[in-house]
This record gives C-alpha cells, structure tokens and sequence, in this order.
C-alpha cells in the first residue's frame, strides 16, 4: 500500500494513479468514475435521453425483482470493487444482486454483481466495450445486458462458461437466465420504442 497521504476531500483528476485503499478515501462524488488497475478515469456526465432510459429499465427491473424477492437493483454511480489487490473498480449503469448474495454489499460492493446492464450511447464514456465485458465475464458476472439506444435493441450476454449473445428486437420479450420471468419487449419500453 502506499504512503501517500490520503487526498479525502479532494476529486483526483482524469489519469489519476491510485491504489484501491487510496481511491476509497477520496470524496464521494457523483460523477462517473472508475479505477482501472490503478488509472482513474472520469467520464462526462450521460445524455438525459441516457438517463432516462437507465431510469425506465431500473424502475421495470426493480418492480419485478422486488415482488419476486430477488434481490436488489443498483444505479451508477456505485462502486463495484471487481478486484482489490489490482485496483479494478467499475460503476455500471445498472446491476442485479440475488438475495442470496447480498453480503458483498457492505460500504461498498466488494464483487461481481450477478447481472450488470449497460446504456450504449453513440460516444462511449470509458474505456472499451469488450475490455469492460472481458473483466465481468473474469470475475464472476453470470450475465450483462448491452441496452443499444441507436438500434433500439437490447443484447443479453450470458458470461458462465463460453460467453452467449442475444439481441431481442421489437415486440421480442428478452429472456434472462439470472432474471427469469422478466419478459419486457424492448419496443415496451417508453423510451426505446
């Protein structure tokens, strides 16, 4: 760990080196920002057409999970610690955790969620979307779902094992194997269709 002092109060900028005990000493901030293997990244805040459709999913999403007991759903910007020894840390737009695994929620989210839900927009925010995908799959996401606003298609990767692609269009009810029963077509949603 290093000796540096801690920089609580201060938001480190873009391009920022930083251990993961030296990152979560620093002020909350509701920007999106991401520690990867130590190289903090600060994106530009997302597009209201964006928003609201991150909105529109977590509100059909958490409806559902709640009244099956599922679990929880979170809204980024939350810090989902992948790994912290190499100073991974990723704010998906959205996540699922089953309620059997709601002990790696603590100050933070300390692993994998069971799902994670992207908002593609035309300028992405940070980093590559496959890299992203890469360290979901490696650390344990069972699934994640690429919301694509342009096409206006919803694409659903199953990460266990050899990684499985999905795109749902239309009046096509996705099908997910973490959310079973969440049948929404992608045109169902205001603003998608």
């Amino acid at each position: 760990m290093s000796e540096r002092p801690s920089t609580f109060g201060e938001l480190p900028g873009d391009g920022t080196v930083l251990t993961t005990a030296e990152y979560l000493r620093t002020a909350e901030s509701l920007r999106v920002q991401e520690l990867v293997y130590g190289t903090l990244y600060v994106a530009d805040s997302p597009s209201p057409k964006h928003q609201q459709l991150l909105f529109d999913l977590a509100v059909l999403l958490k409806v559902f999970v709640q009244q099956n007991k599922l679990g929880t759903i979170w809204i980024a910007p939350l810090d989902v610690i992948l790994d912290a020894a190499q100073a991974l840390i990723v704010q998906p737009d959205l996540f699922f955790i089953s309620k059997q695994r709601q002990h790696i929620v603590t100050d933070h989210v300390w692993g994998a969620p069971d799902m994670v839900l992207e908002v593609l927009s035309p300028h992405p925010r940070i980093g590559d979307l496959e890299q992203r995908i890469g360290w979901f799959a490696k650390y344990g996401v069972r699934e994640c779902w690429l919301v694509h606003q342009l096409s206006k298609e919803i694409e659903i990767l199953q990460l266990t094992g050899t990684t499985k692609r999905r795109t749902f269009r239309n009046l096509q009810p996705i099908e997910s194997t973490v959310l079973p029963g969440f049948r929404v077509a992608p045109a169902l949603i205001a603003t998608m269709g």
